[in-house]
């Protein structure tokens, strides 16, 4: 599995009006803790898809959203809640560390 790719052209769809949180990750090729966070932002996704979305974009493809953001370095998490950015992570982190800085911004979990 691989993270869904956001666009300057599709950000405000994508990102800023979806229903639920959406965890953005402003990602480049040559960013070599980029690739070391990819599996577990894939497991976050996977293992949280029902209260929040995954997507990865790209900052040499996508300058426009980079600077509007003013990400100045990679990896960047930035969760948006409701089209703002309730939290960021700069760096990667394990797994728990994200979800830990994610979850006071997340839907409860539903009772199965």
């Amino acid at each position: 599995m691989s993270l869904n790719e956001t666009t300057d052209a599709a950000f405000a769809d994508d990102v800023l009006s979806s229903p639920i949180p959406v965890l953005v990750e402003f990602t480049a090729d040559w960013c070599p803790p980029c690739k070391t966070i990819a599996p577990v932002l894939e497991s976050i996704a996977e293992s949280e898809h029902d209260r929040l979305r995954v997507v990865a974009l790209d900052v040499d493809a996508n300058p426009e959203t980079t600077r509007k953001y003013q990400v100045m370095g990679m990896p960047t998490l930035a969760l948006f809640v409701s089209g703002e950015v309730v939290t960021q992570v700069m760096g990667a982190r394990p797994r728990s560390a994200i979800l830990r800085e994610l979850e006071p911004h997340l839907p409860k979990p539903s009772a199965s």
